[in-house]
């Protein structure tokens, strides 16, 4: 984003438009207490030349995922971008677009994301998406309200085998919501299939498939407990997991939700991501957001339009569905070119690729002295978690790190958790299986 500062002349102008004389005139209704009357202790202003170097000297203390072979995991992947993707995306009429309330003006953005929407349902399976949310935590503790507002019950049953991040921000909402956690057990890493009656009175069950451990999970069972006992089926999904892996809708999950950062959103330090939430009919006015709907004008031409907008905060305020006021747009678009441009054909052959070679990464790990997979026999899709009995998993990891390859995050004294994408080659799988061995004895 370019910003141009204001000139000395356009200074004056605007101080002479507000019949003041100086910027300082501006606070001089305040106390004189509560006025600083110095100047701030920081660095004096640097040249262009200056400011360029300095940010390149901080910018080469991060080991990041260009300089580091990511073999790391937990919710966020190095998968690759094509070039298309954001060079369509960084167009200046789709990166400086907003909330579109005036559609005659933003038919362009409306149809981005009506087709986003579309892509969503093709997806999951499912009938109804949204126009982003922030991302897959805060898709979740939306997909939750929606099951306790739909079912009227406060307990919402929780996988063992979920996103660590994820619970802690459904533990959050639950403090101001009063909706109360309760955990499903994961015995050798996957969710346990509770018990007749075990889920009556329950306002939903969520079950991440596959799971934070990589491994898949009986979700057809749990999906069918859930919705025997009335309550909503939430499906916490990884998109490019459906190119081999039936979907949400499929499993028989109500709502599914899930991180779109691997639909063209590169890592970036964690943000900004791209939260992707899809529905049955049934709980479309529960849906939080924005929704882009089809329509036709008085000429009877095709046009979008944010439709179902009573739902909103800018129209029913401490009544709406959701507080969620702005989306992320741009990531969402992000996402359509990305499936676009992919195509089914490439997201399923993007799919086996990440299950090859995964695959291959684990049998070579598991080759090794002292490693082994916490749970051998579970399958898996893009990662896994392996155990080191020789050194502390920390260790491991510092020392891979220092070998080149970043890998992670260490889960107790002695697991790993070790994701592989569609962008890793053998070589560099059998150069980090090398670092492994030395990096644990």
């Amino acid at each position: 984003m370019r910003w141009a500062p204001h000139t000395d002349d356009d200074v004056q102008e605007m101080l002479a438009a507000s019949g003041l004389a100086t910027l300082d005139d501006l606070y001089a209704h305040l106390p004189a207490g509560v006025v600083l009357d110095r100047d701030l202790d920081i660095p004096a202003g640097l040249s262009e030349m200056e400011l360029l170097a300095e940010v390149r000297r901080l910018a080469a203390r991060t080991r990041h995922a260009d300089d580091l072979v990511c073999f790391a995991g937990g919710g966020a992947y190095d998968h690759y971008v094509p070039a298309v993707v954001w060079a369509l995306t960084g167009r200046s009429e789709i990166y400086t677009s907003y909330t579109p309330y005036q559609p005659e003006l933003s038919q362009g953005i409306l149809q981005a994301l009506f087709e986003y929407q579309s892509l969503m349902c093709e997806l999951t399976g499912l009938e109804v998406s949204n126009a982003s949310l922030y991302d897959g935590a805060t898709a979740l503790v939306e997909a939750v309200h929606m099951a306790v507002s739909a079912t009227k019950r406060q307990r919402v049953l929780v996988s063992d085998a979920l996103d660590r991040r994820y619970v802690e921000t459904l533990r959050t909402s639950a403090a101001g919501e009063g909706f109360e956690l309760e955990v499903l057990a994961a015995a050798g890493g996957r969710t346990t299939v509770p018990g007749a009656g075990a889920v009556e009175g329950a306002a939903a069950v969520v079950v991440q498939h596959p799971n934070y451990f990589g491994n898949l999970e009986p979700a057809r069972e749990l999906f069918a407990e859930a919705s025997a006992a009335g309550a909503r089926a939430i499906h916490v999904f990884d998109p490019l997991a459906l190119g081999v892996l039936a979907s949400p809708g499929e499993l028989g999950a109500d709502i599914a939700v899930g991180e779109g950062q691997v639909l063209g959103n590169h890592l970036s330090y964690g943000g900004p991501y791209l939260g992707i939430i899809a529905a049955k009919m049934q709980d479309v006015r529960r849906m939080p957001g924005r929704i882009a709907g089809e329509t036709t004008d008085v000429d009877g031409k095709t046009g979008y339009v944010l439709t179902l907008q009573a739902r909103e905060q800018h129209i029913r305020r401490a009544k709406a569905t959701s507080n969620i006021c702005t989306n992320q747009t741009l990531m969402a678009y992000a996402a359509t070119v990305y499936l676009a441009w992919l195509g089914p054909e490439g997201l399923a052959e993007l799919g086996r690729q990440c299950l090859a070679k995964t695959r291959y990464a684990a049998q070579s790990l598991t080759d090794l002295a002292g490693i082994s997979l916490r749970t051998p026999g579970a399958e898996f899709f893009k990662e896994f978690v392996v155990q080191t009995t020789t050194r502390p998993a920390a260790e491991v990891q510092r020392g891979l790190i220092d070998a080149g390859f970043l890998v992670g995050p260490v889960l107790g004294d002695d697991g790993l958790l070790i994701s592989v994408t569609e962008r890793r080659t053998r070589e560099e799988i059998d150069r980090f299986v090398k670092a492994f061995a030395e990096a644990a004895t």
